[in-house]
């Protein structure tokens, strides 16, 4: 059977500033050599220290404060369905933001400490867009929402999946068992991590933006949300490539001082900001329902 890049992380980490990488590195290794590529430098500090990217810091900075701005926004909406549960996906993207100072942003700090943060960035990630496609499910109501119970199945549901997750990414990290040891190797090869923080995530997106396609278009019968919904989509797409794809071109043609992670960082924002616009809009009190049963008020 030939081999399979299935589970490899070594190219990605290469070429992006994943926060999953940061696992994979002995905490003997100096954090500047990792995977043969490009190097983000950034800013130099004291005693030999580097500020790896201020321009990830700054906007991760920024979009915790949009958040809470959203947060408080969300919590006006007192008649809306799916309030509480959106504010439970704005936190969970809060969180995000947080660990991406220390991680995809590169703050200076003890390695194991940013292991640490990465474990929970990663963790986070898998556990939050989980929520958001419990988000576009309980659009349609079919268990009632900001209810105990809901609260309870979907905050229950992504602590499940975060602690999971954050077991695997601690394990793989600081190697309690010793099962993970091979992952600092060439091609650094995680299938568990690989598929919670690569194949998860993107398949509850794919779901969460086919669930709510069917509401607009079948249950509210419009169209005019969707623009807010393909812009979010489109943003996310944007900076996942230039996460991916664009990232080692930026960092190799800058020597160092700036690659894809900062865009990645400012077009997620985008993309969230674009879907709290979109649930902001369809549920609002106005829209016809043609479909009988359906309780957006």
């Amino acid at each position: 059977m030939g081999s399979t890049q299935f589970g490899n992380f070594h190219d990605f980490c290469r070429d992006s500033t994943l926060p999953v990488c940061n696992l994979f590195v002995d905490n003997n290794q100096p954090p500047g050599i990792r995977y043969g590529g490009c190097v983000l430098t950034g800013i130099s500090l004291s005693d030999g220290r580097n500020l790896a990217n201020l321009g990830s810091i700054l906007v991760a900075f920024i979009a915790i404060l949009v958040t809470i701005y959203l947060l408080l926004r969300s919590n006006r909406k007192a008649a809306a369905v799916g309030r509480r549960e959106m504010q439970v996906f704005l936190l969970g993207y809060i969180i995000i933001e947080i660990c991406e100072i220390f991680t995809v942003g590169g703050f200076p700090l003890n390695h194991s400490v940013r292991k640490g943060f990465s474990a929970v960035h990663v963790a986070a990630i898998a556990a939050t867009c989980w929520v958001l496609l419990l988000n576009a499910l309980v659009g349609f109501q079919l268990l009632d929402d900001g209810t105990p119970v809901s609260l309870a199945l979907l905050v229950g549901s992504a602590s499940a999946i975060a602690i999971g997750t954050g077991y695997i990414a601690l394990d793989v990290g600081f190697s309690y068992t010793g099962f993970f040891d091979s992952t600092y190797a060439p091609p650094n090869r995680a299938v568990g991590l690989y598929v919670l923080y690569q194949l998860f995530p993107l398949v509850c997106l794919v779901v969460f933006f086919i669930c709510e396609t069917i509401l607009v278009l079948r249950v509210l019968g419009e169209k005019k949300p969707m623009r807010d919904l393909v812009i979010a989509a489109l943003l996310f797409a944007i900076g996942q490539i230039f996460q991916y794809v664009i990232s080692v071109h930026l960092c190799n043609s800058t020597n160092g001082r700036i690659n894809g992670a900062f865009f990645e960082t400012l077009f997620t924002l985008l993309s969230v900001v674009a879907i709290w616009k979109f649930w902001s809009e369809i549920t609002e009190d106005d829209w016809p329902m043609p479909i009988s049963g359906s309780t957006y008020t």
